[in-house]
C-alpha cells in the first residue's frame, strides 16, 4: 500500500545550494553519486546500494545526511515484510551552487571522475582555455546553460548520461617577479 503517489516530480525545479550543511553534504563523493542516481526517479536505500555497488548501511548513512541538508526527500513509503520502505528523490531537478567552496567542488569532481571511470562507453572530456571578454564569457555561459536546460530526454529505458558544464575565469598566473606568465597552449 502506498501512502503517497508514485514517482512525483522533484518539488522544485532549481535549488540554490548555500548553507554550510549543504556544502558539508556535498563534500563526499558517494553523496554526489547518490544525488546523480536520484536525479531521474525515486529509489530505496537497497536499490541505491545495488545500483552504486555500495554497502546498504553506508548508503543509508549518506542518504540521511543528504536528507538533513534538504537535498533529498522521501517521495513514497510502502509497507513490505513488516517494515516500511522509503523512496528518496532529489528535492530539485537542478542544483546550483551559489558560491562554490573548495571541498564541495573537489567532491563533485571526484564523483564525476568515478562516474567516468565506470562508464561502459566512451565519453567526451575536454578542457580548453579561451581568452574572452567578460561579455563574451557571460554569453558563452548563457549559451551552455541553455543547451543543457533545453536538452530533450529520451524514453525512460534509455541510458542516463551525465553532463558537467563549467565556465570559470582562471586566476592570473604570476612569475617570480610578480609579472604574468604565459601558459603553454593557453
Amino acid at each position: 500500500m502506498r501512502d503517497q503517489p508514485s514517482h512525483p516530480p522533484p518539488s522544485e525545479d532549481v535549488l540554490e545550494i548555500g548553507s554550510p550543511g549543504q556544502f558539508a553534504a556535498l563534500a563526499h563523493p558517494l553523496r554526489q553519486r547518490l544525488l546523480f542516481a536520484l536525479g531521474h526517479r525515486p529509489a530505496t536505500v537497497s536499490g541505491l546500494a545495488a545500483q552504486l555497488g555500495a554497502k546498504k548501511g553506508n548508503v543509508a548513512h549518506h542518504v540521511k545526511v543528504l536528507r538533513e541538508a534538504g537535498l533529498v526527500h522521501v517521495t513514497e513509503t510502502r509497507q513490505v515484510r513488516g517494515g516500511t520502505e522509503q523512496y528518496y528523490q532529489r528535492t530539485a531537478r537542478r542544483m546550483v551552487v551559489a558560491e562554490p567552496q573548495a571541498a564541495g567542488t573537489a567532491a563533485m569532481f571526484a564523483a564525476v571522475a568515478q562516474e567516468l571511470d565506470l562508464s561502459p562507453t566512451e565519453h567526451h572530456l575536454t578542457l580548453r582555455h579561451l581568452r574572452l571578454t567578460p561579455a563574451k564569457a557571460r554569453e558563452l555561459g548563457a549559451a551552455l546553460a541553455k543547451l543543457v536546460d533545453e536538452a530533450e530526454e529520451d524514453a525512460e529505458d534509455e541510458p542516463v548520461h551525465g553532463v558537467l558544464v563549467a565556465l570559470y575565469q582562471q586566476p592570473p598566473p604570476t612569475g617570480p617577479a610578480g609579472g604574468a606568465m604565459d601558459a603553454a597552449g593557453g
